[in-house]
């Protein structure tokens, strides 16, 4: 497992003015600058032990000389303009390379369950299929990025993290919070995601933009491998290699496979998956401009057993198999005063889903790909009055289907089969931003806006407005406040799924939010504590409802509701008793929204009230290091039995496990996950597997 760059000693570089200077801190840095680092059990607003936290030394916006920053600090997302860690108005979560490490998780979706702020509801184990919300929405309302690209689908978020990358590849996850509509545009409505991957081998290579690592002159190799194997037929092997030079190079590639944890009826397997992914990075860089460049492929299938159930239809040997390609091409300029990072990308997501597995005479497969196309050019240039960003967006998004959207004036086939997609929906989301930075030696202030039109629907102009405000009284404390706004366009099957028990509805009005926040932080040796409360305001918002007073009639229907108002609050500790370290963290929701006798909700009402999460890594011996997990969750929301009996979700702890010896060039490990073999659902027809064991290793050669 490749350590974390700031682990490893370099020379401190002190950077004169923002500057346009080749040697300038942001040319060096690239366009992403860390808001904070936090803990893969809490994630709390704390910096990592080994990256240095000291302030500006200078940073007054009342001269354009001497303004000092040191760089010992990881680069992260967090607004337009690239900011320091010192600087940032916005608070961003972020697992880094270590914390990755140590989790006893196989996937980046089983990572984010130990993310207070992020609700992880899971249908299959081990990243088969899981929704991601944030603060209490759904998993279509918050926008996943992979190095800074939007990847999202908008036919469905429940596939979203189909990711062509493994974990080896992951350098950190960012975590924003909140709607950062005037940051990433339409899609980020409750927050977003942003997974980092790595371009490089780290043998004396420095961290460049979106977190690859550049500035080697040498030729350099690193390859690694890992594999693991565990309880109802598990097995996961991968490597990755890693070159160049000035051009750096990584490719990686991973199988993994599982027979399940349950059979149907029938007496057949039917959660059992198999899936292979592969992801190519390369970057160039040299005085005068970086490129960025990734090509992904994630193919995969599983057996869905009850997923998409109801009383009406009690099918339980369902199958989906998703195929998914990324690729994008990133540049940024490194001279003169006006800095430009223009960007283009394409993604296309195929999905096969079969009501009744291997069965296509009794339920007709249903067939989707989506092709979203994009290009977008952002800029900054820092003047007397702080730094301001500015740019523009166009990303087309086209579906063709065999049972969503309307009518197409011309078919196409659907390859490997004998039909054609004859139905299918285009629209076009083009956006405009702007932001300004306030920079004062203890003040931060960034505010802006950007202005989005969609096509579908002759959808106006709108604009949704920002402001974040960061105050540092002593270099211990840090305050923070934002009011931030933010759309969501509905997703496709929003619009147009009306297959067996489900009805939609095409005329779908976006969903519109907007969110207060303020919460405070202390940092001082081993101790960081941190403290947020939030405000969210939903107009519009989108949801599957089901009137069970309708009996055999019943079916889910996708809705507007016409507001949704949520509060919430986050508490985060993180401290040291000699070698040990330990978090504690804590997420209380409540929504409220009047809803009618006998209306069941599938995912705007259904959200995590309490969330409590512990986390302990003890050294046991040099080498020897035993990691333990504490997650007690209480769901708010009822689903309907196939009886059309209504049930109340009831809360479950869950206690994963991990005894890892490492070593400089290889590490092994034992885990155990659910470790207290629990029964528990985060779907009503869905239920998840009790204990799960899992040995591994990791070799780097």
């Amino acid at each position: 497992m490749y350590k974390p760059t700031f682990n490893m000693k370099r020379q401190r570089l002190v950077f004169r003015h923002f500057g346009n200077k080749g040697y300038s801190l942001f040319s060096c840095l690239g366009r992403e600058v860390v808001c904070s680092v936090l803990s893969v059990a809490t994630l709390t607003y704390a910096s990592a032990e080994s990256v240095s936290t000291k302030p500006v030394v200078s940073d007054s916006v009342s001269t354009t000389t001497a303004r000092e920053m040191m760089l010992d600090e990881v680069s992260v997302t967090g607004s337009r303009a690239p900011l320091t860690k010192s600087q940032a108005a916005r608070m961003v979560t972020v697992l880094d390379r270590q914390d990755i490490a140590q989790a006893p998780v196989q996937s980046v979706n089983d990572l984010l369950k130990y993310a207070v702020g992020v609700d992880v509801r899971q249908r299959g184990p081990i990243g088969a299929q899981t929704d991601i919300s944030i603060r209490g929405g759904t998993q279509d309302q918050i926008i996943l990025l992979l190095n800074g690209i939007n990847i999202c689908d908008p036919q469905t978020g429940h596939n979203a993290l189909d990711l062509p990358v493994d974990l080896s590849d992951i350098v950190r996850i960012e975590v924003i919070e909140g709607p950062a509509g005037r940051i990433y545009g339409s899609s980020s409505l409750v927050g977003a995601i942003n997974i980092v991957t790595i371009s490089k081998g780290v043998n004396g290579s420095n961290e460049g933009v979106n977190g690859s690592y550049v500035g080697v002159n040498r030729e350099l190799t690193d390859v690694t491998l890992h594999g693991e194997a565990g309880s109802f037929g598990y097995a996961n092997v991968g490597g990755r290699v890693a070159f160049g030079g000035k051009t750096n190079h990584s490719l990686s590639a991973n199988y993994s496979r599982s027979d399940g944890y349950s059979r149907c009826k029938a007496g057949t397997l039917n959660t059992d998956y198999s899936g292979a992914k592969g992801f190519y990075q390369g970057q160039y860089d040299d005085e005068d401009v970086r490129l960025n460049w990734h090509l992904g492929i994630a193919d995969k299938g599983w057996g869905s057993g009850t997923f998409y159930a109801t009383p009406k239809w009690q099918a339980d040997n369902q199958y989906e198999h998703t195929t998914k390609l990324y690729s994008a091409i990133q540049g940024e300029t490194k001279r003169g005063r006006l800095h430009f990072a223009p960007s283009i990308y394409w993604n296309q997501n195929r999905d096969r889903y079969e009501g009744y597995r291997s069965e296509p005479e009794k339920m007709k497969y249903n067939y989707n790909r989506t092709d979203v196309y994009g290009v977008s050019l952002s800029a900054y240039f820092d003047w007397k009055a702080g730094r301001t960003a500015f740019g523009a967006e166009l990303r087309n998004e086209d579906l063709v289907s065999g049972n969503l959207g309307e009518p197409l004036s011309q078919t196409h086939h659907i390859s490997g089969t004998d039909r054609d997609y004859t139905l299918g929906i285009n629209r076009t989301n083009i956006s405009g931003y702007l932001e300004h930075n306030l920079l004062l030696k203890n003040l931060t202030i960034s505010a802006g806006l950007v202005a989005v039109k969609n096509t579908w629907s002759n959808m106006n102009i709108t604009v949704y407005p920002g402001i974040d405000i960061s105050y540092r009284p002593t270099p211990s404390w840090r305050l923070h406040a934002a009011v931030n706004t933010s759309l969501r366009m509905p997703s496709f099957t929003e619009m147009y799924y009306k297959l067996q028990g489900y009805k939609a509805d095409p005329h779908l009005k976006p969903e519109e939010m907007t969110a207060v926040e303020a919460g405070c932080s202390y940092t001082k040796g081993y101790l960081s504590l941190s403290a947020t409360a939030w405000y969210h305001h939903g107009r519009n918002m989108i949801d599957w409802i089901m009137d069970t007073s309708q009996g055999d009639d019943a079916v889910w229907q996708s809705v507007n509701h016409t507001k949704v108002n949520s509060i919430g609050a986050e508490l985060s500790a993180k401290f040291r008793i000699k070698r040990s370290d330990f978090r504690v963290s804590y997420s209380f929701i409540n929504q409220e929204k009047e809803q009618e006798a006998n209306i069941v909700s599938q995912y705007a009402l259904e959200y995590l009230r309490h969330k409590l999460i512990a986390n302990a890594q003890v050294p046991l011996f040099a080498r020897l290091t035993l990691g333990a997990n504490f997650r007690w969750q209480d769901r708010v929301g009822q689903y309907t039995d196939f009886n059309g009996i209504a049930h109340d979700y009831k809360p479950y702890t869950l206690v994963d496990a991990r005894l890892t010896w490492q070593d400089a060039k290889y590490k092994l490990y034992l885990e155990a996950n659910n470790l207290l073999d629990n029964n528990y659902v985060d779907y009503g027809h869905v239920e998840q597997p009790g204990r799960w064991l899992i040995a591994g290793f990791s070799i780097q050669l």
